[in-house]
């Protein structure tokens, strides 16, 4: 009988030993990322963005969001177009090349599309793909 809370104790110790460890390495990942100044919006410069969702998984556009701001972007809208999109596309809207570089870095792996409008409340449009995967979550139990 011991010997059987003894395995039950090392095994969870294991466990949670595994769970710290990865909680970490996706904490250092991100703080990684977020240090990063080609993925950051420049200091002292709003830079809206709208994110939309071009695929069926629920809460893409949510998790990108997350992203984005972390790295310093003004996300002011968030929302889903038609299904079926696999590349994530930056749309380039205000004519600035460097703010669609920084944020097609953010959400790699993605493709910026330079499409002018100006009559639009908005610098940048994403448009996330099947492809793009949001950095992992920590484990907080």
């Amino acid at each position: 009988m011991k010997r059987g809370w003894l395995v039950v104790t090392v095994l969870a110790a294991a466990g949670i030993a595994a769970a710290g460890i990865a909680t970490a390495r996706a904490r250092a990942h991100r703080a990684a990322i977020a240090r990063d100044a080609s993925t950051r919006a420049p200091a002292g410069v709003r830079i809206r963005v709208q994110v939309l969702n071009g695929t069926t998984t629920r809460g893409l556009a949510r998790r990108a969001t997350m992203v984005l701001r972390d790295h310093g972007f003004d996300v002011v809208d968030i929302g889903t177009v038609a299904a079926g999109q696999d590349t994530t596309v930056v749309l380039d809207l205000s004519g600035h090349p460097d703010w669609a570089q920084r944020v097609a870095r953010a959400v790699a792996p993605a493709r910026i599309t330079v499409r002018p409008d100006t009559s639009r409340y908005l610098d940048i449009a994403v448009v996330l793909g099947s492809a793009w995967r949001p950095p992992a979550e920590p484990l907080d139990p």
